[in-house]
């Protein structure tokens, strides 16, 4: 069953290839991290010089991924952030090299959250008590058919997007501003069917 986008977009093979490169993918990690920055200052943060992330980011802007902010910086002075409505990968592509992009940017997302877990875990006894109040865990191991997991998976995500939707109107009505009550507050969520993919045993048990 192919998935639904709750995205505001789904990458072609042309973005997915942009995008699989070590460089972007952090400087997109910084923007959502830290908010519109420059060219200046974010080839500080990754000890690389201005030409080099001003390359880059127009590369991630050429595809969608990124956007000038509207009436931040000085002159010529460029401050970049996130597209709003984000993105999804989609189906994998036919295209080998596409499809070897999806799965460099795909084990780079798991890469990115066990990071996230394991920096709330060392964070989170210093955090205010209120965030670790708002924060949470959660697992749970289903016995569910594809249809089933499928309609799942959209319940949450619908329930996502309306936060999704409320987080860009912020961004994109006060780019340049921050609330000290608001934090970045990151969502993970998969729906694994765990063994799905093994060979029957030779009792037919998985």
């Amino acid at each position: 069953m192919q998935s639904k986008s709750y995205s505001a977009r789904t990458l072609d093979a042309k973005a997915l290839k942009s995008f699989a490169h070590p460089l972007r993918l952090r400087i997109y990690e910084l923007l959502d991290e830290h908010g519109p920055s420059t060219a200046t200052k974010l080839a500080a943060l990754l000890g690389q010089n201005t030409g080099a992330t001003s390359y880059h980011l127009r590369e991630l802007a050429g595809h969608g991924m990124i956007e000038v902010v509207p009436g931040m910086g000085r002159g010529k002075e460029k401050y970049w952030r996130i597209t709003p409505g984000g993105f999804s990968y989609g189906d994998p592509p036919s295209d080998p090299e596409a499809a070897g992009a999806m799965e460099f940017l795909l084990d780079d997302l798991v890469r990115q959250r066990g990071a996230e877990l394991a920096r709330w875990r060392e964070e989170e006894g210093r955090a205010p008590e209120e965030w670790v109040r708002a924060s949470g865990y959660g697992r749970r191991s289903l016995r569910l058919t594809p249809e089933e997991s499928a309609a799942l998976r959209d319940e949450v995500f619908e329930v996502l997007e309306r936060y999704r939707a409320l987080s860009d109107r912020r961004e994109t009505e006060s780019p340049d501003s921050r609330d000290p009550s608001m934090g970045r507050v990151v969502i993970h969520f998969d729906v694994l069917p765990v063994g799905a993919g093994q060979r029957p045993t030779e009792e037919g048990t998985p």
